[in-house]
């Protein structure tokens, strides 16, 4: 899998943690990882980079 794939993929869960929050008022990351609020930032901020990136690799294209 390519850095692009993977990036977009990484973004579009993220989108899909949005909407569940906006909707049900439920955070999946928050969920899953409960027991360590750090590795949660640290998913939050990947999920952050991978839309950067995924947002100049397809204005590139």
């Amino acid at each position: 899998m390519s850095l692009k794939r993977l990036a977009l993929l990484l973004t579009v869960i993220g989108g899909i943690n949005w909407g569940l929050v906006g909707a049900f008022k439920f955070n999946l990351v928050e969920f899953l990882f409960s027991f360590a609020p750090v590795v949660a930032s640290i998913v939050y901020i990947i999920v952050g980079l991978c839309a950067c990136y995924v947002l100049f690799a397809y204005m590139i294209k």
